[in-house]
């Protein structure tokens, strides 16, 4: 019930600045989220950094893959549903299976076997769920805003900057 713009921008940063981070920004502040603003806004000029030494080839991602979008059928077959498609960073859909619970050891370890992570995932990884943690405080509200905060300020002293 969040609209998701997908405009085309030819880096993935900016995208996931401007198409991700910032709109749920200023969504955010429609909900009263004002608290957010100012390191939402320290982090999304300084996003470039976390992005350095790492270009992600674009990836089919499903968007919304977290452990309620998927299950098996009869025999074991997995599925997946319920996606907000767009092509991006393929760690973007990982830290989102990571956020809430996550799922069996076995699903990373094929993951890893078959693609390897790159190094600063760990630090992506909060920039990606941070995404959904704001989608969740403007759809939920409560203690998804302190929660927000607390990845910003970790994104925050992973740039070199000092929390406010």
């Amino acid at each position: 019930s969040t609209p998701q713009p997908n405009d085309r921008h030819p880096e993935w940063p900016t995208f996931f600045c401007e198409q991700r981070l910032r709109h749920q920004l200023r969504l955010a502040a429609g909900r009263g989220g004002n608290a957010l603003a100012e390191p939402g806004e320290r982090l999304a000029e300084g996003i470039g950094a976390l992005f350095t030494n790492y270009r992600p080839a674009p990836s089919l991602l499903h968007g919304d893959l977290w452990g309620g979008n998927a299950a098996f059928l009869a025999g074991d077959e997995p599925v997946v549903y319920d996606p907000a498609t767009y092509y991006g960073d393929r760690e973007t859909d990982l830290a989102m299976t990571e956020l809430f619970g996550g799922f069996h050891p076995v699903f990373y370890d094929a993951y890893r076997a078959a693609w390897p992570l790159d190094p600063g995932y760990a630090v992506r990884r909060d920039l990606y769920q941070l995404y959904h943690i704001l989608n969740h405080y403007v759809l939920f509200g409560g203690g998804y805003l302190r929660q927000a905060r607390g990845l910003m300020e970790r994104l925050l002293v992973e740039l070199g900057g000092r929390p406010r």
